[in-house]
């Protein structure tokens, strides 16, 4: 790393360098509560000067209002940042709970023209496709991807919450950069066939939710009780009623390793993600979300975090025990098709 900014690490197989740690920017447009537009933008400019080049966001943020949003960040940097977005996941007026996926060929064109003219770029750096449908063939699928590398739409291939078999086979088609899926203390499900397959590809992977979406930073301890209603964590399992209570007393060994470091339980948790790398050999790049710069510097300062193999040991059990699924729904997840 050169003066404070983060180290970096090969965004897949011969790919560019990125920050070892990555931006999520879901929640500056949805699902976690309210925004203060301004405070966002000015996380967006802390997070590059720190060293944080990997900026992820997706189509169904907002319903197109994230990409919207990032364009003058874009525009401002487009040579320094590496910009990540997502097609797949549809949504309906009527239901706003409604989410379905769509991996037909027509619609990935339809798509990622969208996105190209929401973030106001002429080229997305890596396009991920961010929910599978077993029932649309990958190698069609991907092959649509793959059209847009050839075209100089989008430079380098993603898949989200996919298995091993499915990162293999579509690898087949056309070398995939990063799978992105959840891995954090609470969810390892990746560990179990997605992992090692990416390790063996060279594939780069993209944690989402290191955080547990702010449960293992200790922020709150039962999302019916302490967020507004419009926060997606109300309606998650984990997060709510008796499983929030057993979770929540999980966390003992996280403050107690934050306490014997001068950390936080955030920093605790992302070190644990980041350490990955060294578990499995293979890149790892986090990108927890946050839309405040202090957090932002909270969360990259995880980075220079290093937790001994005492310690590793205390956190090792704590996925076995946790109580309640990551959604209301897995069908659409990777662990739904293990």
């Amino acid at each position: 790393m050169t003066d404070n900014k983060i180290a970096t690490v090969e965004l897949g197989r011969g790919g560019p360098q990125v920050g070892v740690q990555g931006l999520g920017c879901m929640g500056i447009s949805e699902f976690y509560g309210d925004t203060d537009e301004v405070s966002a933008r000015e996380t967006l400019e802390t997070a590059l000067a720190a060293g944080v080049t990997l900026f992820d966001t997706a189509d169904i943020y907002g319903g197109g209002a994230n990409e919207t949003f990032l364009a003058p960040f874009v525009g401002a940097h487009r040579d320094e940042i590496t910009l990540a977005t997502k097609f797949a996941i549809q949504r309906r007026d009527d239901d706003p709970h409604y989410r379905g996926v769509n991996n037909d060929p027509a619609y990935i064109r339809q798509a990622v023209e969208a996105s190209l003219r929401r973030l106001g770029t002429d080229v997305i750096d890596l396009y991920y496709m961010h929910r599978r449908d077993p029932n649309v063939p990958l190698a069609e699928s991907v092959g649509a991807m793959a059209e847009l590398v050839e075209q100089g739409k989008v430079k380098r291939l993603g898949l989200s919450e996919v298995t091993g078999a499915e990162l293999r086979e579509a690898h087949a088609v056309h070398p995939i950069a990063a799978l992105q899926s959840e891995w954090s203390l609470f969810s390892r499900d990746v560990e179990r066939s997605a992992v090692p397959a990416a390790v063996e590809l060279g594939v780069t992977v993209v944690p989402y939710s290191p955080l547990g979406r702010g449960f293992l930073t200790g922020s709150f301890a039962d999302a019916g009780k302490e967020l507004s209603q419009g926060d997606i964590r109300t309606y998650q399992p984990r997060f709510n009623g008796d499983n929030a209570r057993r979770n929540a007393a999980l966390l003992e060994p996280v403050h107690k390793i934050a306490a014997a470091h001068g950390a936080s339980a955030a920093q605790v948790a992302l070190a644990w993600v980041q350490q990955r790398a060294q578990v499995h050999g293979t890149p790892v790049v986090p990108i927890p979300g946050t839309r405040r710069s202090s957090r932002l510097l909270e969360n990259v300062g995880a980075t220079r975090l290093t937790l001994t193999a005492d310690e590793l040991a205390l956190l090792e059990p704590i996925a076995g025990r946790v109580a309640g699924d990551r959604y209301p729904d897995m069908s659409s997840t990777s662990a739904a098709r293990e």
